[in-house]
């Protein structure tokens, strides 16, 4: 579904991705893992689209990015880190944010029914259709976040620190709905995080990311045996290695 070659990108003499190849097989998991400043966040806005490359190729599903953008984006749902949802728009409008614009649009009745939906997927019922994000908890507004991830049925889903601010058992909540969302819809999945909990629970796959090189990638069920030692650093959350970053 995804496939990365050779991609580079630095902002001036900040090199962010070096040489970056990656391919992520339809209705996979992936999660990506490494240090703060380490070229994560970069590495989904270029897939996006919302950064360009200086050089490499990004395929979506044997296509080029970027062609036909419109149609592209259609493909995609993301959940923010912070959930980002509208201050000024209900949570049934912005779960049907995307609906009720674009080449998918839908009548408003017909938006507010999927939202509703897709609300009821999450957990929450229709009496927070009309509530407004300032009244909600942080834990229900992240679930608001990913009912509008969703809501259009994307084949490609992008999650930014889902579990970011949340106490144990929320994450726990989080995790959960994103692994069986995910299943459920066959979605190809790429998850930025630095919760090895919810490694744990979302990922296939997994790669880490450092100074904007890909050092490991391998099944979650890897993570147990290697020896790679940036890996097990990062992992266990040592002071000492050769993340110096940390120190």
């Amino acid at each position: 579904m995804i496939e990365l070659q050779h991609l580079h990108k630095a902002f001036g003499k900040k090199v962010v991705l070096k040489d970056v190849n990656l391919t992520l097989p339809d209705g996979q998991s992936l999660v990506v893992i490494g240090g703060s400043g380490t070229g994560k966040s970069v590495l989904l806005k270029c897939i996006l689209g919302l950064v360009k490359p200086d050089g490499g190729t990004i395929t979506i599903d044997g296509k080029p990015a970027g062609e036909e953008r419109e149609e592209f984006l259609s493909h995609f749902g993301m959940l923010f880190q912070g959930a980002a949802l509208f201050d000024s728009l209900t949570v049934w409008q912005n779960v049907a944010f995307r609906l009720l614009r674009g080449p998918q649009r839908r009548s408003r009745k017909e938006a507010r029914d999927i939202a509703i939906d897709k609300l009821k997927r999450v957990g929450m019922g229709p009496e927070v259709a009309d509530l407004f994000p300032a009244e909600l908890s942080g834990g229900m507004q992240k679930r608001v976040g990913l009912a509008r991830a969703i809501a259009a049925d994307p084949k490609v889903i992008f999650f930014d620190e889902p579990t970011a601010g949340l106490d144990p058992i929320m994450s726990g909540v989080i995790n959960k709905l994103i692994r069986s969302i995910v299943t459920e819809m066959g979605a190809t999945a790429i998850t930025i995080t630095h919760d090895m909990t919810s490694v744990r629970e979302i990922a296939d796959q997994v790669t880490m990311l450092h100074e904007g090189v890909l050092r490991w990638q391998g099944s979650v069920a890897d993570l147990k045996t290697t020896d790679d030692p940036y890996v097990t650093q990062f992992i266990n959350g040592r002071a000492e290695g050769p993340i110096t970053a940390l120190r």
